[in-house]
């Protein structure tokens, strides 16, 4: 997956009720920080403090909410997995993609995803989605974020690829493949189960340093 086609992210807006655990990256402690220096260099705590003062406005799942979280994510360079981990597959979690400043399709749309709902964002509302990307006579695998501002609704779609937040319906680039969200991988059959587990194993860690 090309380091530009890499991250689209829909927001669909279901609301949902659990707290997630990126909130350290608000609040940093010493030891995050510490670890982040040791293992991305010196730029990497004024990275996390950069992405912690970038704060969305207050009123939850507005345009402008949204708006920001996508530039501000949109703004990190994208990066292909095996140039930047040395894996042909790797999902960062959102401290990994801000202080190693780059990643792929899903990194984007992982951190967007956690930075809503550390926003206030319902996990029902989000949902990261896999997509074939149309980029001229090419169709290449993506991943996007939808948020529906009401159950049924249209969805919006966050993409690191097209600044602006669109509804679906002016996507007509993506076609859409699967979805999921946090709430959908507590449950067996769900693609990509495994590395969302060990994903979320990887925060749990970095929150408790």
């Amino acid at each position: 997956m090309s380091p530009r086609r890499a991250c689209v992210v829909i927001a669909l807006g279901l609301i949902a009720h659990t707290h997630t655990a990126t909130a350290y990256l608000d609040q940093p402690s010493p030891g995050l920080l510490r670890y982040a220096a040791t293992r991305f260099g010196p730029p990497a705590p004024p990275r996390i403090l950069h992405w912690q003062h970038e704060r969305a406005p207050s009123d939850i799942g507005s345009l402008g909410q949204l708006a920001a979280i996508n530039a501000k994510a949109n703004a990190i360079p994208p990066v292909s997995d095996l140039e930047h981990w040395q894996q042909a597959e790797y999902w960062a979690t959102p401290l990994e993609f801000v202080a190693s400043n780059g990643g792929d399709c899903e990194d984007y749309a992982i951190a967007k995803y956690f930075a809503l709902r550390d926003a206030g964002v319902p996990s029902e509302r989000l949902r990261m989605t896999y997509v074939r990307a149309l980029n001229g006579s090419r169709i290449e695998n993506h991943m996007v974020l939808a948020y529906y501002a009401t159950p049924g609704g249209e969805p919006l779609i966050l993409d690191n690829l097209n600044p602006r937040v669109l509804p679906v319906s002016e996507r007509p680039d993506l076609i859409p493949v699967f979805s999921f969200n946090d709430d959908d991988v507590r449950r067996d059959g769900v693609p990509m189960v495994r590395r969302w587990k060990d994903l979320r194993q990887r925060m749990q860690s970095e929150g408790e340093l």
